[in-house]
């Protein structure tokens, strides 16, 4: 309890969504660099071990700590009020959403609701208490279908190519519109590129939901035995192999980055936008053969036809990120999947093996 005690004497982070595969790495790096997280989730993209997310259980138990948790959906207003009634928050990392890009083009309803509406309740409640910090998970998606690579923060954005794309740009505007109409408001949108990856310890990774809809997640599983063969899908796109390109990014990397954006807050920064990538592309059978590396099995494959709303390449710029943020990418691809293959080898179903001692 001593160890609990002391936490409370430093800055409290509301992270919204801590229970899924970024938000629990975020949680692990703001615990290890002194911050005071408290979580929120509903779920949907985290696996539950009786009132908690199984991932939440088991960084408890790797860093010896306790983790205050509420299950609580941002649609549910009055209950994200409670919250911020209990809590004097100094920031809030937002993760909280709907997230499958082809899910998003054929539900697009639901996508709109779940994150717009969720977002602007988690907004108006941070303005009526105070709370003037915020860390938003944004995406690539928000650039579209790229007129230039590598590409930096002043890339057009808006023409997004699914639903999913368009929640994540509006959300962005509507935090920057909220950071100009009040000036004690600051922001940081970090534009993520494809995360991957696992914690050195094997105990947390990315357990996707039903199928996966990340390639890496999938390729892990045909790794593992779980499914038969991986789908490619499409392998006629202007890249060198014809397969699609992207920046893949350890999760780590990118945890560490929110802790950066967090920093960044004390500067009364205004909104600021970031990209978080490496800067350096790779194709889908290039990720399959680093795989088949990590892990020492092969992979069977199949072509099939291009998704709707894909791209074919895409990757960061990253520069503006390690000026002004002090942040940069430090894990390659080889140890991205020996990260990968160490929590799917570990936990060949996921969090429902249980927690692990």
């Amino acid at each position: 309890m001593l160890q609990v005690k002391a936490l409370n004497m430093r800055q409290k982070i509301l992270v919204t969504g801590g229970g899924g595969y970024i938000g629990s790495h975020c949680v692990v790096e703001l615990i290890e660099a002194g911050y005071h997280p408290v979580v929120i989730d509903n779920f949907s993209n985290a696996v539950r071990e009786g009132n908690v997310p199984e991932s939440l259980l088991r960084i408890e138990k790797f860093l010896n700590t306790q983790i205050e948790f509420h299950e609580l959906d941002l649609l549910d207003k009055p209950g994200l009020e409670k919250i911020f009634k209990k809590h004097s928050f100094y920031a809030v990392m937002h993760f909280a959403g709907l997230k499958a890009v082809g899910e998003s083009v054929e539900q697009p309803l639901r996508y709109y609701r779940v994150n717009l509406t969720g977002t602007i309740n988690l907004l108006e409640v941070m303005q009526s208490h105070g709370v003037r910090n915020l860390v938003f998970s944004s995406s690539a998606t928000v650039y579209g279908d790229p007129q230039k690579l590598p590409i930096d923060e002043q890339h057009p954005v808006g023409g997004c190519t699914n639903p999913y794309g368009k929640t994540k740009y509006f959300i962005e505007e509507m935090i920057r519109d909220q950071c100009t109409a009040e000036k004690d408001w600051n922001a940081v949108l970090l534009r993520y590129f494809n995360p991957i990856g696992a914690h050195i310890s094997g105990q947390i990774g990315e357990d996707p939901q039903g199928i996966p809809n990340n390639l890496l997640p999938y390729v892990a599983q045909v790794a593992i035995g779980r499914r038969k063969h991986l789908n490619v899908f499409g392998n006629d796109y202007s890249t060198p192999d014809g397969t699609g390109v992207r920046d893949y990014i350890h999760v780590v990397d990118l945890a560490k980055g929110h802790i950066a954006a967090v920093k960044k807050l004390k500067d009364n920064c205004g909104c600021k936008v970031y990209n978080l990538g490496t800067g350096t592309g790779y194709s889908v059978l290039q990720m399959v053969n680093a795989m088949e590396k990590a892990s020492g099995r092969k992979i069977a494959y199949q072509t099939a036809p291009r998704r709707s709303g894909d791209v074919a390449s895409c990757y960061a710029d990253p520069t503006l990120a390690e000026k002004e943020l002090g942040w940069k990418a430090e894990y390659g691809l080889e140890r991205m999947c020996e990260d990968l293959w160490r929590w799917q080898s570990q936990n060949p179903t996921g969090f429902s093996n249980g927690t692990q001692s």
